[in-house]
């Protein structure tokens, strides 16, 4: 399913950057989008803490469920 994929790769930005903010201090999306604060960053980690929640649903579908997400 589409939704899937991209609540996945938004998931996987996530991650990635809270990666750089544990190992280097640096907050990749704040830096490109204007600071925290700004409207864009802050767009941006409402979408990413959405597919989180959205992921988690991932984890509660049957292996056949899956496979028929998967195979439209």
């Amino acid at each position: 399913m589409v939704i899937d994929k991209i609540a996945l790769v938004l998931s996987i930005i996530g991650a990635l950057n809270w990666g750089g903010i544990g190992l280097f201090g640096f907050d990749t999306v704040a830096f490109l989008c204007g600071g925290q604060m700004a409207v864009l960053s802050r767009i941006i980690y409402a979408l990413v803490g959405l597919a989180g929640l959205w992921c988690i649903t991932l984890l509660f579908q049957r292996g056949e469920e899956r496979r028929a997400h998967h195979a439209v």
